[in-house]
């Protein structure tokens, strides 16, 4: 039998009643669950002078938890570990997860140790794993059942959670509604999509007290000019985005989304007749890292020559663009047209 001596030490040996070196060791088992032949390391303790394996209660717990994640592994279900991190992901205890599910109150500390979960409470888990905002919804409808200072502290958590995985489909919608340019770059600005240099970018301009009144109108030409003027200079956009002409002049491809990513400083403010968005922000030692002191410049110049427009303004100015009025409506602007632009 092959062993792997993970520690020695010397003391009571409880196989022979002699106090010597007692080994620790790992050793490959080969058991039957559920009518299944499983593999699995188990720790042992081993007495050279009988030359026997023993485990104590301690060993034998943890290799009747180590048989059954093996065959849990082969079946495709999660490990008692597995559901360990899964509370420890909300800060939830065993009790307050079962009435969460409406489990019985033991289910998941049976589920953590020594009992093998059915197919259907383990597609339940995997869910909750990957959906904190059903888990949200679940622990909404158990407020009055959970004492408040825990309700409170497992929705900061799945909160946390949710607003995380929510940037990452965000990301990946708006990078699927770019996949249709790929190829095209004269539509990008010869720039693959930069979705961390769109939130700084929006981030800079925010943060600059040379611009005023920036609105969600205004932003989006800010956004075009500093493309164009870095294709102009430079030969490529600092974005990637792809821009529509429409009424109010150029758009972002995805601008409804973009405004939504985590880190956009955009505040929703009630004008009574519709939803204006604005965009600002302050604090001390902002840092922009996806921009390069080119790409700074570059913006420094649009605020420069446009910060101080008005909505109505930089729109009728942006209409004056040759790009904008040689740009079918609805079309996307192609960036060739930056030669002439007027800044």
């Amino acid at each position: 039998m092959k062993m792997k001596t993970i520690k020695c030490e010397k003391r009571l040996c409880t196989c022979c009643m002699e106090v010597h070196e007692v080994k620790t060791v790992i050793t490959r088992d080969i058991a039957t669950f559920k009518e299944q032949k499983v593999e699995y390391d188990a720790e042992y303790m081993y007495c050279d002078i009988a030359g026997e394996l023993y485990a104590d209660e301690r060993q034998m717990l943890e290799n009747d938890i180590r048989l059954k994640d093996a065959y849990r592994r082969e079946e495709g279900l999660l490990t008692a570990s597995d559901i360990t991190d899964i509370r420890g992901k909300y800060g939830i205890t065993q009790s307050d997860l079962c009435s969460l599910l409406g489990w019985g109150g033991k289910t998941i500390t049976r589920y953590e140790s020594h009992q093998v979960q059915d197919r259907a409470h383990d597609t339940i888990l995997k869910k909750l794993d990957s959906d904190p905002e059903w888990f949200i919804s679940l622990l909404n409808g158990a407020k009055e059942t959970i004492a408040e200072d825990a309700y409170r502290r497992y929705l900061k958590y799945a909160t946390l959670l949710y607003e995380a995985d929510r940037d990452i489909y965000l990301r990946k919608a708006i990078e699927a509604d770019y996949v249709r340019f790929k190829g095209d770059s004269l539509s990008q600005g010869n720039t693959e999509l930069s979705l961390d240099k769109v939130v700084d970018v929006i981030r800079y301009f925010s943060a600059s007290s040379d611009v005023t009144s920036l609105y969600k109108v205004k932003l989006m030409k800010l956004m075009w000019y500093a493309d164009s003027l870095s294709y102009k200079r430079r030969g490529h956009a600092i974005t990637g985005l792809a821009y529509q002409a429409l009424p109010m002049g150029a758009v972002p491809v995805g601008h409804n989304s973009i405004i939504d990513l985590k880190d956009v400083p955009c505040e929703e403010i009630d004008m009574g007749e519709g939803i204006a968005y604005h965009f600002s922000l302050s604090g001390e030692g902002l840092e922009f890292g996806s921009l390069s002191d080119e790409d700074i410049a570059i913006l420094n110049t649009v605020i420069q020559k446009l910060g101080k427009m008005t909505k109505d303004e930089i729109v009728s100015f942006m209409h004056k663009e040759r790009a904008y009025m040689e740009t079918p409506p609805k079309d996307t602007i192609q960036f060739r047209y930056s030669d002439s632009l007027q800044i």
